[in-house]
């Protein structure tokens, strides 16, 4: 699997890790949502925009994973950029993983 830009160890720390950055991300989205619902727009101006968010949300890899290993860094570039993790959050992969990423979201 090394041509990938990965490792077997790194499928499985993902697998372990990715349910908990979605659990995360989830709960921030609620915030938000409360957030949304909260304002001074009418009641139905508020639920037609709650109804629009969550429908482009939960298409987002923060919330809804394709998992496989052909997946893997394509899932985590788009964690990325939804802001669902950072790079900190890839500390215990490896390096390989890490250069990958890298050269595809230009840090």
């Amino acid at each position: 699997m090394q041509e990938r830009g990965f490792t077997e160890k790194d499928w499985k720390l993902f697998r372990s890790k990715i349910a908990d950055w979605q659990e995360t991300y989830m709960d921030r989205l609620n915030k938000e949502y409360i957030e949304l619902l909260s304002g001074e727009e009418n009641p139905s101006d508020k639920f037609w925009s709650l109804e629009e968010r969550i429908k482009k949300d939960k298409k987002k890899t923060g919330v809804r994973a394709e998992m496989s290993r052909s997946n893997l860094i394509y899932n985590i570039i788009s964690l990325m950029n939804e802001g669902a993790i950072c790079f900190e959050d890839l500390e215990e992969f490896s390096d390989q993983l890490k250069e990958t990423v890298r050269l595809f979201i230009g840090r």
